[in-house]
């Protein structure tokens, strides 16, 4: 038996809701995976008459297909969906008995008229909280489209196969045998990369707005609102909507809600600023502010196109700091990585580093030692910035070593990370440190770096505002980690956002 009885008590209300027949092609082994995948799909065969077993020879094995009777929809599952994966798996079975995925007519029809054949495989890991989001896409994307497959891949359970294919961090999204996206995705990023987006135009020849807000996290979500509620024209540019939180394993100290998943917060606030009449342009990247002689600010975005409007809210949040050594960018993802909750897994048993000893790095460091073989903690200062309880939980653990007062100088290796070099500053001799990986967790850095406007910032680029939320430049407001706001939380962002608006209508009233 591979369900536990409550999860099993919540498939059985989902399996309910099956509108057609479901056969599962199984290609099993001898192996423990192969006899637990069998269990499981045995298991869902028992559990509704609408699904059926049958076995087969597919790619990997083990794996199995989710097909409606003699219809391949190209859903593969290769190890066992469990874990985050497991609503993947009960989404897929939905969709391919007939359930329509919520997803917009707009978007269902990109979909469908997308030509070509497109063979996705994802390698995940069952603990990662950002994989779901692109299998769920990808196969959402493989019910609607014929032309389009794709396969979940477990890395724990094809060790040999990612480590041939040099993965080192998860999610890791292939298209036709082709490297397509490390990190986190969403449905319409992936119908943005294999298809037309908007053109440069269509951005140009839109009305000017009243207040234009760039960055769709926390506190951009809350200023659009806000300005919405007002009455005025309203547009919002984001990258990615949702922001950094969409990073974020679990959220806890937003005050009303006990515990939440970030990818669950961000879609939260992209449907409450959906509810309003608010211009959304999202997979969109800003590239330069100006105003013009009429005194409009006009906001370009990469792809040529100009947004005008009478005011501005930046809100472009903050991305993690990155150390600038030798070796970093050269690694990413071949051994340096920044999730230590997506990409600890493919590190089992191996020797990692994690550089930076705040809350963000002693956590991770706990983390990972319930997984690798061997942590060391490497802090700049003379001593951890971590809260004491989080402290005295690190020192408990027998495979965790602490060196502070180490400057990280160089991440070393060959085609992946094989070391790490440190100076300890109270000898000033250089040390180095044989491992396999190494995750930085040394704060964040403000997405202003765009900006060529002469906007007052202070010494790391966050934006100087006042009490009010306006920049020193009239009409332009700023809110959330993009600012010199002296704690980057989400609640903080949020009435930072409401803040900007409300001060941005004031000025558009008065002026």
């Amino acid at each position: 038996m591979v369900l536990d009885a409550q999860i099993k008590a919540q498939l059985e209300q989902y399996l309910q809701l099956l509108e057609g027949d479901i056969e599962l092609k199984v290609s099993a082994g001898d192996d423990k995976v192969s006899r637990d995948m069998l269990a499981l799909t045995d298991e869902l065969s028992a559990m509704s008459p609408k699904i059926t077993v049958q076995n087969t020879t597919l790619k990997r094995t083990p794996s199995f297909s989710v097909n409606r009777p003699q219809e391949e929809t190209g859903i593969t599952f290769a190890g066992i969906p469990l874990g985050h994966e497991f609503t993947s798996l009960v989404l897929a079975l939905l969709q391919v008995s007939g359930r329509a995925p919520k997803v917009d007519d707009t978007m269902i029809e990109k979909i469908q008229n997308i030509k070509g054949e497109f063979h996705f495989e994802t390698f995940v890991s069952l603990s990662c909280h950002n994989c779901p989001d692109v299998v769920q896409a990808l196969n959402i994307m493989s019910v609607l489209n014929p032309g389009i497959t794709h396969t979940m891949v477990d890395g724990s359970a094809f060790k040999e196969e990612a480590e041939s294919r040099n993965i080192m961090a998860v999610p890791s999204a292939f298209l036709n045998g082709e490297f397509f996206n490390g990190g986190r995705i969403s449905l319409e990023e992936i119908v943005a990369k294999i298809s037309e987006g908007p053109s440069a135009e269509e951005f140009t020849e839109r009305e000017p707005y009243d207040v234009l807000v760039v960055g769709g996290g926390p506190a951009g979500a809350s200023s659009a609102i806000y300005s919405a509620r007002k009455g005025i024209r309203t547009g919002i540019v984001a990258e990615r909507f949702g922001g950094q939180v969409l990073d974020t394993m679990t959220i806890e100290n937003f005050i009303s809600v006990k515990s939440t998943e970030g990818p669950k917060f961000a879609a939260s606030l992209e449907e409450h600023v959906k509810d309003y009449d608010i211009d959304i342009m999202n997979l969109q990247r800003a590239k330069d502010l100006r105003k013009n002689e009429e005194g409009m600010f006009e906001l370009e975005l990469d792809n040529g196109g100009v947004l005008k409007s009478k005011t501005v809210i930046l809100s472009t949040g903050a991305r993690w700091r990155e150390t600038g050594v030798p070796g970093e960018d050269e690694f990413k993802n071949k051994g340096v990585a920044f999730c230590p909750h997506c990409d600890g897994p493919l590190f089992e048993g191996k020797d990692v580093a994690v550089i930076g000893g705040g809350n963000s790095g002693v956590e991770a460091a706990i983390d990972l030692a319930g997984i690798v073989q061997n942590v060391t903690v490497l802090e700049f200062a003379d001593t951890l910035k971590a809260d004491d309880v989080l402290q005295e939980r690190l020192h408990s653990l027998p495979n965790v070593e602490v060196k502070t007062g180490a400057q990280t100088t160089e991440i070393t290796g060959d085609e992946n990370v094989n070391g790490i070099t440190y100076i300890d500053r109270a000898s000033g001799e250089e040390q180095h440190v044989d491992l396999e990986g190494v995750f930085v967790q040394i704060g964040l850095v403000p997405n202003t770096e765009w900006l060529s406007t002469d906007v007052e910032t202070n010494k790391i680029g966050e934006i100087i505002t006042d009490k009010h939320g306006s920049t020193s430049i009239p009409g332009l407001f700023a809110a959330g980690d993009v600012t010199d706001s002296p704690h980057n939380q989400i609640i903080i962002s949020m009435g930072d956002g409401a803040n900007a608006a409300l001060g941005a209508f004031d000025y558009l009233i008065r002026n």
